[in-house]
């Protein structure tokens, strides 16, 4: 979910994915669903998953167990993006291929919690979404792979018929 703060906004092209996280040397995978302006993201080992839907401004947290779902009114929430939160730099290096996608990479120069940072991406040019950001530090990473472009299905951004809504504020 931290990944989406991480990335502006932009009109992707519709696709799937697995995404490999890295912080701090712990390793995470989740599946991602990208849509226009909307997205859903699945961690393993849980059946709960997470919308966000920045046409209607909301977060949905859906728990399939239980057949609820918790709603947060998010008016910040924005769809799929290529600038980072606090960026101030962005400098083109090269072309590359990455997980079989061309793609230009970037230096990007971003402030969090007053200091600056770099970090290395890669913007799928078919895709225009980002497929590849590293810390140049090495302090975190995530890439996409197993990605398969085409349209998703808009079922996979709705909530399921029946269940009940739990409302929760902003933060």
């Amino acid at each position: 979910f931290a990944f989406f703060l991480m990335i502006g906004l932009v009109q992707a092209a519709d696709f799937s994915a697995d995404v490999f996280n890295t912080y701090q040397g712990q390793a995470t995978q989740a599946k991602i669903y990208v849509q226009s302006d909307k997205i859903r993201m699945e961690m393993p080992g849980t059946e709960e998953y997470t919308i966000l839907r920045s046409d209607r401004k909301v977060i949905w947290i859906v728990v399939p167990e239980e057949k609820t779902y918790i709603e947060i009114p998010s008016p910040q929430v924005r769809g799929p993006e290529v600038k980072m939160k606090g960026e101030i730099k962005r400098e083109y290096l090269i072309s590359e291929t990455v997980n079989g996608y061309a793609a230009k990479k970037y230096e990007v120069h971003y402030i969090d919690k007053d200091t600056v940072h770099k970090a290395h991406q890669w913007i799928a040019s078919d895709l225009n979404y980002p497929i590849k950001i590293s810390a140049l530090d090495g302090s975190w990473s995530t890439e996409y792979r197993n990605i398969k472009a085409g349209p998703q299905a808009d079922s996979l951004f709705e909530i399921p018929e029946g269940f009940d809504r739990i409302s929760r504020s902003a933060p």
